[in-house]
């Protein structure tokens, strides 16, 4: 692994450790759900284990096929992978190396830097415009070196969204040699019909990813899934392990998939808190986006109010994230959790506005 590669790696894991110690209670900070799993995958994980001592099935086809029955595509475009970083990573591996360029925005999700920067090649950011993604910045940062485009819709950790059209112009304009990666890893909290954006699989060179561990409650599952045509699947499969995904975790996502109601359920309960969460900050004076994920983005007068914002909560047991790795040293981002969380936060920020 390059130097460069693994020290940004290590940067990571270390600023893991110091915000978030050892997992062990809800944060808001780490975009997990509010709510846990739904029962019945609860249920199936549990009989699952008692078959932890045989291997899992490689190609997924249970979970496969509730997720071709649930979202109405081709069961032989899945993959599947131990979260959708797992698939962001052998992606760019498979496509990208030394010399070549990965493009991503300003505020996309810093994973897919950190792949690139695994393989040797350079991640690109592209300008947003109000913390959402500019699809003619894209375009002008393209050049002859570039060989992925990435781009998170809704975006993390800004939760702006941009319309489908949008998406469809940008595989119109790009180079058919270029691979776009769109990660809607947020995507069931967006209320647009996802069909078209799948339907650019079948060009054979777009990649769509989601994931398990936002509107299902599969995080600590760590299943992600994603669409790639058969020429693209066939070589980020080359990069992946077998059984990365356990038995329990397949099992778990299976059942998720097919409850449909209650994931729909737990997106309603969400946006509820969520909403009003955003709606009483902005009456305090606070600048949030429009989110249509399961956090905000909070803005701050200076750095120093978001730092001191951040301690304060911190000293509550109210961990939220900062966001200087993206440059954004004005603002902090909040997980939707638990609502007396929720509403011991707003309490805190809302007063210390006032002083």
């Amino acid at each position: 692994m390059p130097l460069k590669a693994a020290a940004h790696i290590e940067a990571m894991s270390a600023f893991a450790l110091a915000n978030f110690g050892g997992y062990d209670r809800p944060t808001l900070a780490q975009n997990e759900s509010a709510f846990p799993p739904s029962p019945r995958a609860i249920a199936a994980g549990q009989d699952a284990i008692a078959s932890s001592h045989l291997y899992p099935d490689p190609d997924w086809t249970a979970l496969r096929e509730a997720i071709a029955q649930a979202y109405g595509v081709e069961r032989s475009l899945i993959l599947c992978g131990a979260g959708s970083m797992d698939l962001i990573s052998c992606t760019v591996a498979a496509f990208a190396g030394p010399g070549d360029e990965v493009l991503g925005t300003a505020y996309a999700y810093n994973f897919a830097a950190s792949a690139a920067a695994r393989v040797g090649a350079v991640y690109v950011k592209a300008e947003e415009h109000d913390f959402t993604v500019s699809i003619d910045s894209i375009l002008a940062a393209v050049t002859p070196a570039t060989r992925i485009v990435f781009v998170c819709n809704p975006g993390n950790p800004t939760g702006t969204r941009i319309g489908n059209s949008e998406l469809l112009r940008l595989r119109a304009a790009l180079r058919p040699d270029v691979l776009l990666v769109i990660d809607q890893a947020y995507g069931e909290f967006d209320d647009q019909d996802p069909g078209p954006i799948f339907a650019l699989v079948a060009r054979g060179d777009t990649v769509v990813l989601r994931t398990l561990s936002k509107a299902y409650g599969l995080a600590g599952a760590r299943v992600g899934w994603g669409l790639f045509a058969p020429s693209v699947g066939a070589q980020v499969r080359k990069m992946q392990n077998s059984n990365q995904v356990t038995t329990p975790s397949l099992a778990m996502a299976v059942a998720a998939v097919q409850d449909q109601a209650y994931m729909r359920e737990t997106i309603a309960r969400t946006a509820v808190i969520r909403d009003r969460f955003a709606h009483d900050l902005r009456s305090a004076g606070y600048h949030v986006p429009e989110s249509r994920t399961n956090f905000v983005l909070i803005g701050f007068s200076s750095a120093a109010a978001a730092e001191a914002a951040e301690r304060t909560l911190r000293g509550a047991d109210i961990i939220v994230r900062s966001l200087g790795g993206y440059g954004l040293t004005d603002w902090l981002r909040a997980t939707v959790g638990p609502q007396e969380m929720m509403d011991r936060a707003l309490r805190i920020l809302i007063d210390m506005r006032g002083k």
